[in-house]
Formats: structure tokens, C-alpha cells, sequence
């Protein structure tokens, strides 16, 4: 049994799906495999996106922003979108989310917190239901 795998994209790769690819490793450990790009990816990580995440344990200082490929997708069981628009590929037999998150580019500390804690939400939630697919698949 192949263990998941969970592609975020936003449109830098430099904040939301950076924060989200962050959690995920925290949260999941080995139990998935995260890859994390952006439609049209940014120079580096938001400095303000890893104070946050830094805030809660969590660093992502060393990752760096990743253009989007097709395989991406298609290396993916769950793809979770933030804000990327059409730009996503598309494959037959996916999962596919979109999350409403607040950019966090250009934003202060206060707001970038509560975009962090969302996503925790939202990971918490996608763990869960990996976690149960996964007990399924093994019946």
C-alpha cells in the first residue's frame, strides 16, 4: 500500500503553500509524501510566512518557491489549490480542493497568523480523511 501523496499550489509558492506543505510534514509525518509549487513562483519564501510558521515550530526557511509542472499533478493523489485559478492542470481521477485562504503577500504578522491557523484547520481536516482512506484501503 503506497502511502498518499498531496500537491498545494498558489500562485508564488511562497506563502499559503508553503505554509500548508509546512503543516503537512508536522502533522503527517512519513504518512505522505507533499510537494508544493506555484503557477508562477516567486523569488524566495515570504519572510513574513516563516516568522509565523517559525512561531509554531515549524520551519520552512529552506524551502524554495517551484514552478507548477504537470507532473506535479500527475505524481498526486490530493490536489489542493489556494487562489492558482485555471492554472492547475487538470487529470482524470484526482482529488481536487480549493481553499478560500487570504493571500498572505504584503500582509502583517496579525493577518498572516490567522492564515496560518486556517490552514492548520484545513490540514487537520485532510489528515483525518487520508488517515480513514487509508484504514479502508487496508480492510
Amino acid at each position: 500500500m503506497s502511502k498518499p501523496t498531496v500537491l498545494f499550489v498558489c500562485v508564488h509558492n511562497a506563502g499559503r503553500s508553503q505554509m500548508a506543505a509546512g503543516w503537512l510534514r508536522s502533522l503527517a509525518g512519513d504518512d505522505v509524501d507533499v510537494l508544493s509549487a506555484g503557477s508562477e513562483p516567486g523569488g524566495r519564501i515570504n519572510p513574513v510566512a516563516v516568522e509565523a510558521m517559525r512561531e509554531v515550530g515549524i520551519d520552512i526557511t529552506a524551502n524554495t518557491p517551484r514552478l507548477l509542472s504537470p507532473a506535479d499533478v500527475q505524481a498526486s493523489d490530493v490536489v489542493i489549490t489556494m487562489g492558482c485559478g485555471d492554472a492547475c492542470p487538470f487529470f482524470p481521477g484526482k482529488r481536487y480542493e480549493d481553499w478560500k485562504l487570504t493571500d498572505p503577500a504584503g500582509q502583517p504578522i496579525e493577518v498572516v497568523r490567522q492564515v496560518r491557523d486556517e490552514i492548520r484547520a484545513h490540514i487537520e481536516k485532510l489528515v483525518d480523511e487520508l488517515r480513514a482512506d487509508q484504514d479502508r484501503l487496508q480492510l
